[in-house]
């Protein structure tokens, strides 16, 4: 593990000592697992509380008097809407409508932060760079100075509030605040890509390795335990959360990733916006829905989706669901075969298995 190319958490050594298996990932030395495995982890986040190092992510600072219309014009989600202190969920797009990334924007009073995804990171920086007006917005990468970890599970609040300034109790779902955690200056938001109760720490990269004991410390009486990204996929998928790159890409649009909800379509012009609104008015041909499968099978990326014998979609993510014991996947189908209780079959290699579109998502969590 010494390609110079491939950068390490500040937590690495501490992934390493824990037995966790490491794999490139997104540009990154990350824990894909650790020896308790893919299931027992996922388990630990649905029952009490899982820790993530998720460092590997790209945050965008901007600041500016223009910033706000910057990025109300670069997003798809309505920036103006947004109140100190919130988060956004949003996305970027090409103007054919294609999706450059998903993301999240947090407005603070004076700036705003954008989080990326980590594999788009280099990507999304020449796109924002690209469209940078020359005054009124100063970007800057801040993505190699923190630190974020990730804490979910229905006992995360019980486990943080001790350690966490201003009371975390009040924080609302999809809001944020600065505060300190075990007495260090940090960003603390309640956000979270697994469906459970979780909140996310931003902290300097040098605080890394004294923030991570003291977590340990303080969840070792709700047994907490280090999630990789296995474990992580396997959430987010029973939550029908999209990953980019699987479910959602160049070549999909918003609307048809039933992203309509973040999409403000009358909110002004934003890159993406003409196109976007050219295929709803034309009518979606075809849709990402959610499918179990009906017997044993397993789906996986690729796999093909059968009506009558023929493909008519793709499966973009799949995989066996611990909590519901089944196959569970996502794929895109025509519109027509979409709607909830449709029948079709998955190609597995060859052999065809029956399946049917399901109401998501796949699990609901037990309300905190």
């Amino acid at each position: 593990m010494d390609d110079p190319n491939t950068k390490k958490t500040a937590l690495y050594n501490d992934h390493a000592a824990l037995g966790g298996k490491i794999i490139p990932f997104a540009g990154y030395w990350m824990p894909v697992q650790y020896p308790t495995g893919i299931m027992a982890e996922h388990r630990r986040v649905r029952s009490t509380v899982g820790i993530f190092d998720v460092s590997h992510m790209g945050e965008f600072e901007f600041h500016g008097p223009e910033a706000e219309k910057f990025l109300n014009y670069l997003t798809i989600n309505d920036v103006t809407k947004l109140t100190v202190g919130q988060v956004q969920y949003s996305a970027m797009c090409y103007p054919d409508g294609g999706m450059v990334d998903d993301l999240l924007v947090y407005r603070f009073a004076d700036h705003y932060l954008m989080v990326v995804n980590a594999a788009n990171l280099p990507k999304d920086r020449d796109w924002v760079l690209q469209h940078l007006p020359k005054q009124g917005v100063e970007f800057k990468d801040v993505s190699d100075d923190i630190t974020l970890l990730a804490i979910q599970g229905p006992r995360s609040l019980e486990m943080l509030k001790p350690i966490i300034t201003p009371d975390l109790e009040p924080l609302q779902y999809y809001h944020f605040f600065q505060g300190k955690v075990a007495g260090m200056d940090a960003i603390i938001s309640r956000t979270g890509y697994t469906g459970e109760l979780g909140y996310e720490i931003y902290l300097q990269r040098r605080h890394s390795k004294n923030l991570w004991d003291q977590l340990f410390a303080v969840g070792k009486r709700y047994d907490l335990e280090p999630i990789g990204l296995g474990a992580r996929d396997t959430l987010r998928l029973e939550m029908k959360y999209c990953l980019y790159g699987n479910d959602i890409d160049a070549t999909t649009n918003p609307l048809e990733a039933d992203l309509g909800w973040i999409t403000k379509l009358n909110k002004g012009d934003f890159i993406g916006r003409d196109a976007i609104m050219k295929s709803k008015a034309a009518g979606l041909t075809r849709k990402l829905v959610g499918f179990e499968v009906l017997d044993r099978s397993v789906p996986r990326h690729g796999y093909p989706i059968i009506k009558d014998g023929k493909a008519v979609g793709v499966t973009t993510s799949g995989n066996h669901s611990v909590m519901l014991g089944k196959g569970i996947g996502m794929g895109y189908v025509p519109t027509q075969s979409s709607a909830i209780g449709t029948e079709l079959e998955l190609d597995l290699r060859g052999s065809h298995h029956p399946i049917k579109i399901v109401a998501t998502p796949f699990y609901n969590p037990p309300k905190n």
